[in-house]
């Protein structure tokens, strides 16, 4: 049957009984679930001119397959929700691997066993992994944090080349903010791996879509009961009735075309700017995609290699290497993290998370929380960092609830 796109100007409002707004993993899992499991007539809006999300992918000029939003691979120990999105496509096995540049050098991170040799030659790094196995336990993911807190002189100097080489300027570039500025959830992701396993994720199912994320994403919103709006602000959709004119008011209601819908809303936007700014913006960060097609078969030695001390941007991923696309020419791309400033021009990729910002988010969330039928889900409605399988496994949980 294919994906059944609507115009929202020629919808009645008898047309749907449920409303999802965005249509990555959080929306289109719920839309799907909402339809199939719940027999509900689901209208989803997505303001993008494609569906996908972040996830969203396409042949490039040269022909080669990139990922329009920076890499994605998939990866999860949660049974469920692998199982789920297996349904709608075939997988590649697929293990990623990301490589440090160190000044012209590779390094592998997360950084190990491995790492340690490259950086402290052999034998010495040999010997420090025998300490840090001693320390913390073989096979241990060790926050940087916790290693800088030992005591020990040559534990603290392997911390150090860790928070200098692999840390300390590429969390500047990404975030735009001191080390001692950024979330310690952000510092724990960049961990010491007591291994040699090079893989960047150790979960029990890793891989990509076989034929591609929209490709998945088409079969997943291809069921009679949904409709798709592309090109449609949530903001020209809901009209939005508060119990007051007061600024802290709770919303009574959201109408939609010209009455108050009463089916179940799942919203995956930001939302402060479904309710136009009106605390002030939150923050995020943005990124910019740089891409350079190359003739020659692969210009990479891995999926990804992080510029952690040198370059302006942070990374640099060969699409190939991930979906196993058997071309001459392979496409690389650059991402440069910006402030995210403009949502006409820009896309908001991560929160920037503190207990400001969350109380900031808390004020905006409070608007909504005396709408029984308003569920908020995933990244940006919940102005937290979640990976596509954690989003997955929640739409599943919040379907779960709503279905019954």
């Amino acid at each position: 049957m294919g994906v059944r796109y609507c115009d929202f100007r020629e919808l009645d409002k008898g047309d749907f009984d449920a409303v999802v707004v965005g249509s990555g993993f959080a929306g289109a899992v719920a839309a799907r679930e909402l339809a199939e499991r719940g027999g509900r007539r689901v209208l989803v809006i997505e303001k993008r001119g494609h569906i996908g999300g972040n996830m969203y992918d396409e042949l490039d000029e040269a022909g080669i397959l990139v990922h329009r939003h920076g890499p994605h691979i998939f990866h999860t120990d949660d049974a469920r929700v692998f199982s789920y999105v297996r349904r709608f496509s075939d997988w590649r096995d697929y293990e990623h691997e990301v490589l440090a540049d160190w000044y012209g050098t590779y390094l592998p991170v997360p950084f190990n066993k491995n790492s340690l040799e490259v950086a402290f030659g052999k034998e010495r790094g040999a010997r420090l992994a025998r300490k840090l196995a001693d320390v913390f336990g073989d096979g241990r993911k060790v926050a940087i944090t916790e290693l800088r807190a030992q005591n020990d002189p040559e534990l603290a100097e392997v911390a150090d080349f860790v928070y200098e080489n692999v840390f300390l300027c590429y969390t500047q570039k990404q975030w735009g903010l001191t080390p001692e500025e950024v979330d310690p959830s952000v510092t724990a992701r960049v961990p010491v791996f007591v291994s040699r396993d090079n893989r960047y994720f150790q979960d029990a199912y890793q891989g990509v879509p076989a034929k591609g994320y929209t490709a998945l994403f088409e079969r997943m919103l291809d069921h009679e009961g949904i409709c798709v709006c592309l090109g449609t602000e949530a903001e020209s959709v809901f009209d939005l009735e508060f119990e007051s004119g007061e600024e802290r008011a709770p919303l009574s209601a959201i109408l939609i075309k010209d009455a108050p819908f009463e089916g179940p809303i799942v919203y995956t936007g930001p939302l402060d700017e479904l309710f136009l700014s009106r605390f002030g913006r939150l923050p995020y960060r943005s990124l910019d995609f740089v891409y350079e097609t190359h003739d020659a078969e692969f210009v990479l030695p891995c999926g990804t290699v992080n510029f952690t001390v040198t370059e302006d941007c942070t990374r640099v991923t060969e699409f190939k290497r991930l979906t196993g696309q058997r071309h001459p020419k392979t496409t690389t791309c650059k991402e440069y993290s910006r402030p995210y400033e403009d949502p006409k021009s820009q896309t908001p990729y991560y929160a920037i998370l503190s207990d400001e910002n969350r109380a900031h988010y808390e004020r905006y969330l409070a608007l909504t929380e005396k709408l029984p039928n308003f569920h908020p889900l995933g990244r940006l409605a919940e102005y937290r960092y979640y990976n596509m399988d954690v989003i997955v496994g929640r739409a599943l949980s919040l379907a779960d609830e709503l279905v019954g």
